[in-house]
């Protein structure tokens, strides 16, 4: 019954693939229009695929580095020795997803830009098609990934001890996660940089300085700017929700073999269930991305209402699928775990509904930066950093509530016996499976980001090809949905990152556990004395083990230096945005300086040396930021020990969390506020707002499409390095 059940696993992969495939073909049956629209695009695709050519070098020469160590630690008994070669595998699909999510998106923007020549709804249905291949990649090679490599540890690991096999097979699955972990932060940090060097270079010289429109072909940097556009918020995007997908799974999966160690038959219900609710999610996004269509005179509201339709649709499904798969299994205390599944499902919506109204200039928040902007662009800063702080309320808050209410539902309310160490295990156990539930639906919700810069390039063919005004009218419209659905795609993905950190402290203790005993530590002596067999030690046991408390000196470092990585992070990433921007700046100026008769619109300026000027930069910018995430938590352990790992990855995950929420949703709203005024109001283009709402946008691109969103990797990467390197801190530290 087991064996078939799981087998729904790779099925549901299987079909997520299938149906990638069949939008991908459906999309390149539709026309890419004019000569000059597939130029364009050729342009957008040889720039996209050099610059993935060149990070994946970079991120192939780190990937063996790391293998190198992980293979001389598990020689020497300190890492598992699956790791090596998992490590790789986990890491290749990320990587794979990216670039056939990336490789959709070049090709489907100028058909997305000649669909929108014929009708708004057709111009929407292929953007969210298109979109939806990167969303069901990611879903499915994470879930075939995760199917394999479950059958070669269950054939080769032996099972010496009733329920201990499971605990090794998900623990050990668990550390492989760090591959994608990587992946994710290279591609994120990379093409963020990538992508706002380009943007602030090509609206500072463009707009402000020459005062040409947005994605002028005059403009030397927008194919740089449109190329950006896919790397980032594509490729980086699939990436980042690639490895809290694969997290999140694998650490409940990991949580619930270790609650129900004692009874085997319950365990392996215990690690099917976020299987098989992932399964489930799949299967019913693909429904919901069906459901997407709206009518020709639709307006931002009724867009994302379109979108709305198919997410909701999924998220109340899988819902009852929840219910009724871990009724079936008869796991214990079902209903209550089913009942934090649509706790996180509930999470998801409420953020991204926050996001929403915070970052769309259908709403008042944005309205009143854009309005701000009649005093100039330092009111538009001021109102829109202000905005942007009160907005972490709610993200803050709604995670809070998640998680108690998760956890609660799972140890059935019993408050009295809160922090017993069975009712702690369990009701962690509820918390991933509510994170599993968030990340469920990812195979749409991830449809809806991915949506937003295939709208953008759309728009941008649109303009540098010259179409008509109704129709460039229609690709705005798609571009402003696709702003929104970005900045919720951020807020959820950063939501998500929370949840899934969350549960991999959790992991971090079992891991603990299991490198104690790899050492020969079979026992462990207490502060008060006592003896405890390292094997049957509980999740309070190794707290008061190693003194993780707030009076302890070493967890308060953690926690300071966890705080201080999340600004240290930001402050390199935006220098490097900074930097990278001010060359294409004086490139953008050289040429509209240099060749003759460019403004004019008589000559032709040098795109691809604005494209290498971005790839280069990124290149070279990337490395620092992500190898002080992959050193932090490997030092700490070395100096401080575990207890001090707690703290920096608890003060990471409350700084990076809050920090990452502020810097995307005001990134958003300064970059609405400028479509706001762009549609005509207060002036519209080319007057003073505009130019002030312009300014706001430049400052927050690098907040919304780099450093905001790159936190959320760096909160889980720390948390993954801490897991697979939990094996030397517990055997060395300095304190």
């Amino acid at each position: 019954m087991n064996d078939i059940l799981f087998l729904s696993v790779p099925f549901a992969a299987f079909i997520a693939l299938i149906c990638a495939y069949c939008f991908y073909r459906q999309m390149l049956k539709a026309s890419e229009g004019s000569d000059t629209m597939r130029q364009i695009a050729q342009y957008v695709r040889e720039g996209a695929m050099s610059y993935l050519k060149q990070q994946y070098k970079v991120v192939a020469c780190v990937f063996v580095v790391l293998a190198v160590l992980f293979s001389v630690m598990a020689y020497f008994g300190i890492q598992n020795q699956w790791i090596p070669f998992a490590f790789l595998t986990s890491g290749f699909f990320s990587g794979l997803a990216g670039f056939f999510g990336m490789k959709t998106a070049t090709y489907a923007s100028a058909r997305a830009a000649q669909a929108a020549s014929q009708s708004l709804n057709a111009g929407l249905r292929i953007a969210f098609r298109s979109g939806a291949v990167m969303g069901l990649v990611v879903v499915g090679l994470a879930l075939a990934d995760i199917s394999i490599w479950h059958v070669v540890l269950d054939h080769f690991i032996a099972d010496d001890q009733p329920g201990e096999k499971l605990v090794i097979i998900t623990t050990t699955m668990l550390t492989f996660a760090m591959g994608a972990s990587t992946q994710a932060l290279f591609a994120r940090v990379g093409g963020g940089i990538y992508t706002k060097a380009a943007d602030v270079g090509a609206d500072l010289v463009g707009k402000i300085e020459a005062g040409i429109p947005e994605d002028d072909p005059r403009n030397p940097g927008t194919i740089a700017d449109n190329v950006g556009d896919n790397v980032g918020d594509v490729a980086g995007m699939g990436a980042d929700l690639y490895e809290s997908y694969y997290g999140s799974i694998l650490a409940t999966a990991a949580l619930g073999a270790t609650v129900f160690a004692f009874d085997p038959a319950m365990q392996v219900k215990a690690v099917l269930a976020p299987l098989l609710i992932a399964a489930a999610g799949v299967l019913l996004s693909i429904l919901g991305i069906f459901l997407v269509r709206t009518r020709e005179d639709a307006d931002m509201k009724q867009l994302m209402q379109a979108l709305n339709r198919g997410i909701y649709t999924a998220t109340m499904l899988t819902a009852v699928a929840a219910f009724g798969i871990l009724y079936l299994i008869e796991l214990h205390h079902w209903l209550g775990i089913a009942s934090a599944v649509v706790c996180g499902l509930v999470a998801g919506i409420i953020i991204g509904h926050g996001t929403e109204f915070y970052t769309s200039h259908a709403y008042r928040p944005t309205r009143r930066i854009a309005e701000s902007a009649a005093t100039g662009p330092a009111t538009v800063i001021i109102s829109g950093m202000g905005m942007g702080m009160t907005s972490t309320a709610l993200s803050v808050l709604t995670i809070s509530a998640a998680i108690m209410l998760a956890f609660l539902c799972a140890i059935e309310f019993d408050v009295q016996r809160l922090l017993l160490a069975e009712n702690l295990s369990l009701g962690l156990y509820g918390v991933g499976i509510a994170a599993v539930g968030m990340l469920s639906t990812l195979g749409i919700t991830l449809a809806a980001d991915a949506y937003g810069p295939i709208a953008d390039n759309a728009g941008g063919n649109a303009e540098m090809s010259g179409l008509p005004p109704e129709v460039r009218q229609r690709t705005d419209a798609l571009d402003a949905l696709g702003n929104t659905t970005a900045a919720v795609g951020k807020g959820f993905a950063i939501g998500s990152a929370a949840l899934t950190v969350l549960v991999l402290l959790g992991s971090y203790i079992e891991v603990l556990q299991i490198g104690l005993l790899r050492l020969g530590h079979t026992t462990l002596t207490m502060p008060d004395g006592d003896i405890i067999a390292t094997h049957a030690a509980s999740f309070i046991d190794f707290m008061n083990y190693y003194q993780v408390n707030l009076m302890n000196p070493k967890v308060l470092i953690g926690l300071f230096l966890g705080s201080m990585m999340a600004f240290v992070f930001c402050g390199l990433t935006m220098n490097a945005v900074g930097r990278a921007a001010q060359k294409m700046v004086e490139e953008v100026r050289r040429q509209f300086r240099e060749i003759a008769g460019l403004l004019e619109g008589t000559g032709k300026p040098d795109y691809a040396r604005c494209v290498e000027i971005s790839t280069r930069s990124a290149q070279r910018e990337m490395v620092l930021p992500s190898l002080l995430a992959l050193l932090a938590p490997v030092a700490t352990g070395l100096i401080f020990g575990v207890a001090g790992v707690m703290g920096l990855l608890v003060g990471g995950l409350a700084a990076g969390f809050v920090l990452a929420i502020f810097m995307a949703n005001t990134g958003g709203a300064w970059d609405n506020a400028k479509k706001y005024v762009e549609e005509g109001h207060l002036g519209g283009k080319g007057s003073d707002a505009h130019k002030a709402c312009v300014i706001g946008d430049t400052v927050g691109d690098p907040f919304k499409d780099t450093s905001g969103p790159s936190l959320n990797i760096l909160i889980k990467l720390m948390s993954m390095v801490a897991i697979v390197m939990s094996g030397l801190t517990v055997a060395w530290s300095v304190f």
